[in-house]
C-alpha cells in the first residue's frame, strides 16, 4: 500500500502534468487565433506585401542615372554604329572592299589555260571567280543559271550563297569550275560553259590539294578562299546583295520574293548586327549595375529585379524614339518630296532593336513576376509559419 508521501508526489506529477497539457492547449489556441487572423487578413497583408515589392525594387537616383546611361548607349548605337548602309553599285562595292587590291575577284580578263580541275596558282591569281559567268550555260548544259529572277547568276551559282559559298565557291576558285544552285559543276573558260564536271570530284580535288599536295597546292586554296571572301563581302552590301543561305537551292523564286520584301543577306546582317549590339549593351549595364550591390543593404533578388527594369525601360525608350524619329524623317521627306530624305530615315531604322526590346518585355515581365510572386507569398507563408 502507497504510502501518504508517494500519494502526494503522484498528485503533485500529475498536477505539472495536467499544467503543460493546459499550456500546450492555450499555445495552440493562441497560435490558432493567429493563424485565423493572418488568414482572415490575408487580402490586406498580401496588398501590403505587394505595396512592398513595389517600394523596394523602385527606381532610385542611382538606378536612374544607370537608365540615362543605358538609354544613351541604345540611341548611339542605332545611329552612328548599326544603320543600315547605303547599298551601292558593283563596281563601286568592290573598290571599296578591304583585300580588293590583292585577290582581284572580278578580274574581267580571264586567261586560263584550262587544265581540268587543276588550273597554276597563277591562273588562279590572275583569273576572276569563274562564278561569276553571266552566261546561262547554253542549251547542251541545260541552261542551269536560268530563271533566277533578278539576282541571276548571284542566286543560281552556290559559289555566291553566303553559306554554302565558303565550301564550293572555294572548292570552285581551287579547280576553275562553277556549281549551280541544282549542285551541277561545269568547267569554265573565259567565263565560257566548256563541259561538264563532277561536283564530288571538285570537292574531292580541293581537298586533295589542300592536304595531299605539296605547298603550291595548299597556297592555291588559301588564295582561292581569300578570293571568296573579298567577293562574297562585296557584293552583300550592292543593290540587289545576296541572297539568304541556302533558300536558292530549295526555290529560286522564293529567295527573289524574300528580297523584294527586304529579305536579302545585307539586310540580314544589319538587322544581326542591331541585335547582337543591343544584347551587348544590355549586358554591360546588367555587369556595371551588379557592381553597385551592397548584400549588407540590398536583397539580392529584388535587386536583380532593378536591373531588368533599367534595361527593359532603357530599350523601350530608344526603341520608341528611333520609331518616332524615323517616321517623322519619313513623313517630312513625303511632305516635301525628298526621296533622299525618306530612304536616308529609313535607314536609321534599329529592326534589331525592336526585336531585342521585345523579347526584352516578354522575358523580364516573365522574370519580374516570378520574383514577385516570391517575394509576397514567401514572406505570407512565413507569416503564417509565425517565422515574421
Amino acid at each position: 500500500m502507497a504510502s501518504l508521501e508517494e500519494f502526494r508526489a503522484r498528485l503533485d506529477a500529475l498536477n505539472e502534468e495536467s499544467d503543460a497539457t493546459v499550456a500546450h492547449m492555450d499555445k495552440v489556441i493562441g497560435e490558432s487565433k493567429r493563424v485565423e487572423k493572418v488568414a482572415h487578413d490575408a487580402p490586406e497583408i498580401l496588398a501590403h506585401l505587394e505595396e512592398e515589392f513595389e517600394s523596394q525594387t523602385k527606381l532610385n537616383k542611382k538606378d536612374v542615372t544607370f537608365l540615362f546611361f543605358a538609354t544613351a548607349l541604345q540611341c548611339i548605337r542605332q545611329y552612328f554604329l548599326t544603320d543600315f548602309k547605303e547599298r551601292l553599285g558593283d563596281q563601286e562595292s568592290a573598290r571599296n572592299t578591304l583585300g580588293e587590291d590583292i585577290f582581284d575577284p572580278h578580274n574581267s580578263s580571264p586567261a586560263n589555260i584550262h587544265r581540268l580541275y587543276n588550273p597554276s596558282f597563277e591562273e588562279v591569281m590572275a583569273n576572276p571567280v569563274p562564278f561569276d559567268s553571266q552566261n546561262y550555260g547554253g542549251r547542251d548544259f541545260g541552261r542551269p543559271l536560268a530563271g533566277y529572277g533578278k539576282f541571276g547568276h548571284r542566286a543560281a551559282t552556290l559559289g555566291h550563297d553566303p553559306m554554302l559559298g565558303w565550301v564550293f565557291g572555294t572548292a570552285n576558285i581551287a579547280t576553275s569550275t562553277l556549281t549551280a544552285a541544282n549542285f551541277e559543276s561545269f568547267h569554265i573558260r573565259g567565263f565560257e560553259f566548256t563541259q561538264r564536271a563532277s561536283t564530288v570530284k571538285v570537292l574531292n580535288k580541293t581537298f586533295d590539294k589542300l592536304v595531299n599536295q605539296d605547298i603550291t597546292g595548299k597556297q592555291i586554296v588559301a588564295f582561292s578562299l581569300g578570293k571568296e571572301a573579298v567577293h562574297l563581302m562585296s557584293d552583300v552590301n550592292t543593290k540587289n546583295s545576296l541572297p539568304i543561305p541556302v533558300i536558292s537551292t530549295v526555290s529560286p523564286s522564293l529567295a527573289n520574293s524574300l528580297a523584294d520584301f527586304g529579305l536579302d543577306m545585307s539586310n540580314i546582317l544589319t538587322v544581326g548586327k542591331q541585335a547582337t549590339v543591343a544584347i551587348a549593351i544590355n549586358m554591360l549595364v546588367a555587369m556595371i549595375h551588379g557592381l553597385t550591390f551592397d548584400e549588407n543593404r540590398d536583397n539580392k533578388r529584388l535587386f536583380e529585379v532593378k536591373t531588368h527594369k533599367i534595361i527593359t525601360y532603357s530599350n523601350v525608350i530608344a526603341s520608341a524614339s528611333n520609331v518616332i524619329a524615323v517616321a517623322i524623317g519619313s513623313a517630312i521627306g513625303a511632305a516635301t518630296d525628298n526621296p533622299d530624305l525618306i530612304r536616308k530615315s529609313l535607314r536609321k531604322l534599329d529592326i534589331g532593336g525592336l526585336l531585342v526590346t521585345v523579347w526584352r518585355l516578354l522575358t523580364d515581365r516573365k522574370f519580374i513576376r516570378e520574383v514577385k510572386r516570391e517575394f509576397v507569398y514567401g514572406s505570407f507563408n512565413k507569416m503564417i509559419q509565425g517565422d515574421m
